[in-house]
Formats: C-alpha cells, structure tokens, sequence
C-alpha cells in the first residue's frame, strides 16, 4: 500500500523555524522526484520545493528561496523541508508528494500556521 505520511508542522511565531517530515512506503522513494506543495484558504496549490532523486538537484518558487531547504534521505524513505524565517504568508497545509512519470503519489497535508 503506498503511503506518504507527513510530519512536523504546527504553530510557530513569525521569524521561527520547523521541520517537516514525509515518510514514503508502499513504492520505490528512490525513483521518485520529492516534492512540497502547499495549499491556503481560498488559493491554488503551489509548487514550494523539489528534489532529484538522488538529492543533487532542488529547486524551489521565489517566494520561499533562501528560507526554505528541501532534503531527502533514501535509505530512510523520507524527504524532509526544512522552514526558517518564517513569515505569516508561509501559513498553509504542506503536501508531500512524489512522482515518476504517470505515477503521482500524495500525503493527507500537515498545517503549518505562522502567527505571533
């Protein structure tokens, strides 16, 4: 069964950092492109970070680089997004999610909520 449960957000002040957490199982992670999505209220899902397969490559939207750090760890299964400087307009639900070709996998989002 494929499964990407997702770990690691809460409430944090602005100028605060987290950790999230995405634990891949059911599927082979290491063939898989990481990605973090997020989601606001009333706004479409957007593209946060990503990672090759083997971790050399990231990339990530303007609106989180140089605050944001996406990382993965293959023989954990896991990919990780690492959050500092946050500010209240990174508040959202934080999407994993991994994809190969046609195979597109998704976790259930954790809310990550910046407010002082």
């Amino acid at each position: 069964q494929v499964q990407l449960v997702e770990s690691g957000g809460g409430l944090v002040q602005p100028g605060g950092s987290l950790r999230l957490s995405c634990a891949a199982s059911g599927f082979t992670f290491s063939s898989f492109v990481g990605n973090w999505y997020r989601q606001s209220p009333g706004k479409e899902r957007e593209l946060v970070a990503s990672i090759s397969t083997g971790g050399g490559t990231t990339s990530y939207s303007d609106s989180v680089k140089g605050r944001f750090t996406i990382s993965r760890d293959n023989a954990k299964n896991t990919v990780y997004l690492q959050m500092n400087s946050l500010k209240p307009g990174d508040t959202a639900v934080y999407y994993c999610n991994a994809k190969l070709l046609w195979r597109d996998y998704w976790g259930q989002g954790t809310q990550v909520t910046v407010s002082s």
